[in-house]
């Protein structure tokens, strides 16, 4: 990268300084979402947040539709180009901004990019909106003649693109994702939970693990710097804020956090956690990550929907909540379709991940 931009600056290519205003024309969206409304077909829906970028689903319900080659804007500064048609919903406070000059993939992408300093200066106490945005400085690479470089634009996407399938590659390899083969057993339970062949049963939280724990409060001020990942409430980052050396209580490895709003995340790492988020593990018996998975999952789905910033969760009213795990024919958990199952699910999506990166890896180069 650092040689790309050495060779334009000697060819006599500059950085020059833009109007966000200059450059693109604003607009929003004109429905308020509701759970029903994704239903999977028609347009994807765009609202606030980095989660999936964004997207929440897709749906076929009358209202504005955005064409693709656009960027959204949302009240936290979160940009993301989007190379699709959508719809946005009102109350997320996300806006579409539509360059002034035509653009293909790599550009877009260049040009979001270029915007995510805006994520520094908003969010709750202080929300980013098409007028606050508009005057301030977007930076773009200029030719010798004065015009706007669009392919050093393409040649800065195209490099961050082959060193991320570099780094993919090499971490695939090394962690033995090579074989997505599907053992007898994983193919079997696949085709149990396709054909409903699988029993379930309810089972409260405390029957799972024998602590449940609610982490305790420690203020962004006055967290130390450290190599202790310091987990709050939220999806972003799975939750992760901060990494701390403050003596907080230490939480293991192999367990799941549940916030305030029911979001659920495995941890294969030790961690401090905050009071606004709850630890569940068992210290007695040894449950594999394939089967916390499995669980993580099924608590998610019992909490979905049910607590928000009116109503929060604590840990301690959660011993007797319940969730649906499969059982065998002797009506305990069925441990070993859990395992094959989540064994299954991960090698088809690391499938996934390498046809992604092959197909890339092909575009790129073409």
């Amino acid at each position: 990268m650092q040689e790309l931009e050495r060779q334009f600056k000697a060819d006599g290519g500059t950085f020059e300084e833009y109007k966000i205003g200059d450059l693109f024309e604003s607009s929003n969206g004109d429905f308020d979402i509701q759970k029903s409304h994704i239903n999977g077909i028609g347009d994807y829906v765009i609202t606030a947040g980095l989660t999936n970028n964004g997207i929440l689903g897709k749906t076929d319900v009358k209202a504005k539709v955005f064409e693709p080659y656009t960027l959204t804007v949302d009240m936290f500064g979160s940009s993301f180009y989007r190379c699709f048609k959508y719809k946005m919903v009102t109350h997320a406070r996300v806006f579409s901004m539509k360059p002034k000059l035509e653009i293909n993939d790599e550009q877009g992408l260049y040009l979001s990019c270029s915007l995510k300093y805006l994520e520094k200066l908003f969010g709750y106490e202080n929300m980013c909106s098409w007028e606050k945005i508009k005057a301030l400085p977007i930076h773009l690479p200029i030719l010798a003649n004065g015009e706007i470089s669009f392919s050093y634009m393409e040649c800065v996407i195209r490099e961050l693109q082959d060193e991320r399938i570099s780094s993919l590659t090499d971490y695939l390899k090394e962690s033995g994702f090579g074989n997505t083969e599907l053992t007898q057993e994983e193919k079997d339970a696949v085709l149990q939970l396709r054909n409903g062949e699988v029993e379930w049963k309810e089972f409260r939280y405390n029957e799972i693990f024998n602590h449940i724990e609610q982490g305790r409060r420690l203020k962004k001020d006055d967290q130390m710097p450290g190599d202790i990942p310091f987990v709050m409430s939220g999806v972003t980052n799975t939750g992760v804020v901060n990494y701390i050396s403050n003596p907080v209580a230490s939480f293991p490895a192999n367990s799941i956090t549940v916030d305030i709003f029911g979001n659920t995340f495995y941890r294969d790492f030790a961690y401090g956690l905050g009071d606004d988020t709850g630890a569940y593990y068992n210290d007695e018996k040894q449950y594999t990550k394939e089967q916390m998975l499995f669980i993580a999952s099924a608590m998610g789905k019992s909490l979905e929907g049910k607590f928000s910033y009116g109503n929060k969760l604590r840990s301690s009213q959660s011993f007797v909540f319940k969730m649906y795990l499969p059982i065998a024919a002797d009506g305990e958990i069925d441990w070993a379709f859990m395992q094959n199952l989540i064994s299954a699910e991960s090698r088809l999506a690391i499938r996934g991940v390498i046809k992604w990166k092959d197909s890339i890896g092909n575009k790129s180069q073409n």
